[in-house]
């Protein structure tokens, strides 16, 4: 599976994720701008000593990188806590994307008018505004992985 974080902007975040892509075998694509450098030590730290371990790209474009996807066999999800389906709806396969906005912003809006069907959440309190980024990717980059039995790792 392929983890996306769109233009994110913790580096804290994006290390831990990256050590969740790391330990199950999964690849992260971070998309520009991003809010932090990728020197940064704060991202070092956070994923410790995953980093040579993980396949990360760096992409520009994600509506041009997500409309080159459409003629492949490859499912795509965005995750918001702006959508209304939930997560455990989807039925994962091992080629699937999951794509995760900006701590700040999520994603733009583009996304949401092209492919508003794609979109889910991680039910929550309805007091509650959002998910930790890093949490929000575990949960359901781990969903995906036990619908497939674990076989990827």
């Amino acid at each position: 599976m392929k983890v996306i974080l769109y233009q994110p902007q913790i580096p804290q975040n994006t290390g831990n994720i990256a050590r969740t892509c790391s330990v199950t075998n999964s690849e992260l694509i971070l998309v520009k701008p991003l809010g932090f450098s990728t020197a940064n030590r704060h991202l070092k730290r956070a994923g410790l000593d995953y980093w040579e371990d993980i396949n990360v790209t760096l992409i520009d474009d994600l509506f041009t990188y997500l409309h080159c996807l459409e003629n492949q066999e490859v499912h795509f999800y965005f995750f918001s806590s702006h959508a209304s389906s939930a997560y455990s709806e989807i039925m994962f396969k091992s080629n699937d994307i999951l794509i995760f906005g900006s701590e700040t912003k999520g994603v733009s809006e583009e996304f949401w008018k092209e492919w508003p069907e794609k979109f889910y959440t991680i039910p929550m309190s309805s007091s509650s505004r959002c998910l930790n980024l890093s949490n929000a990717v575990s949960i359901v980059l781990y969903e995906g992985l036990r619908q497939q039995n674990f076989l990827i790792l």
